[in-house]
């Protein structure tokens, strides 16, 4: 595997075991504002998007309630939903020696700057990361619009970076920059269906990202 200078990584189901807590915080919002949640499935696929996408997405026929759903959305994720969002096993570790081997990390989310910035600090990685990008500094993902963000700022070829995440959200923003990608089965989608946008490579765990890239 050839070696590259940028790594950047997707947040939600990626870094972060948060899919069943967006699922269950979408799903609640949805009760709330007396609308019939969607299923889980339907709901994971939103995982990448910004929130407003991800609402309009799942709830085409009721755009009257989008501000409710949102706001629902937030109050569930920060106040109420108790499901647990640990760290993938290996995350840090493999963090720590991608930077220490001089590559470049950074970050491409549909999540809201705030909640960004809060859960950097939550978890301890925000030292990791050169550079971010969320839902609030950019379009939404499948755009590649942050990822076009990111390679000006760092002033880095899209030859040189690399895309990794676990939707093919990810996969379609990374294939419209020009960059490479590498899936992550931990999250929303499996490798046949990440295999769509044609990955350099699929992982079912940190150790094995960290052995690609590492060894390359």
């Amino acid at each position: 595997m050839k070696s590259y200078k940028l790594v950047i990584f997707d947040w939600d189901g990626t870094v972060m075991d948060s899919v069943t807590k967006i699922v269950n915080c979408m799903h609640q919002s949805a009760i709330l504002c007396g609308l019939v949640a969607p299923s889980d499935e339907a709901t994971a696929n939103i995982i990448g998007l910004s929130l407003e996408q991800a609402v309009a997405t799942l709830f085409p026929n009721d755009a009257d309630l989008y501000a409710d759903l949102i706001a629902g959305y937030k109050h569930q994720y920060k106040y109420v939903d108790v499901t647990p969002t640990p760290l993938f096993e290996g995350v840090e570790q493999t963090l720590a020696a991608l930077k220490n081997s001089g590559v470049l990390l950074a970050v491409a989310t549909g999540k809201s700057r705030a909640g960004l910035e809060r859960l950097l600090d939550e978890t301890k990685l925000r030292n990791y990361f050169f550079a971010t990008r969320t839902s609030d500094d950019a379009l939404s993902k499948p755009a590649p619009d942050m990822l076009l963000q990111l390679l000006d700022e760092l002033n880095m070829s899209a030859l040189d970076a690399l895309m990794v995440g676990d939707t093919k959200i990810d996969m379609a923003m990374a294939k419209a920059a020009n960059i490479d990608r590498l899936g992550v089965t931990m999250g929303v989608h499996n490798a046949q269906q990440l295999q769509e946008f044609a990955p350099i490579a699929t992982v079912d765990s940190y150790q094995q990202l960290g052995a690609l890239l590492l060894d390359s």
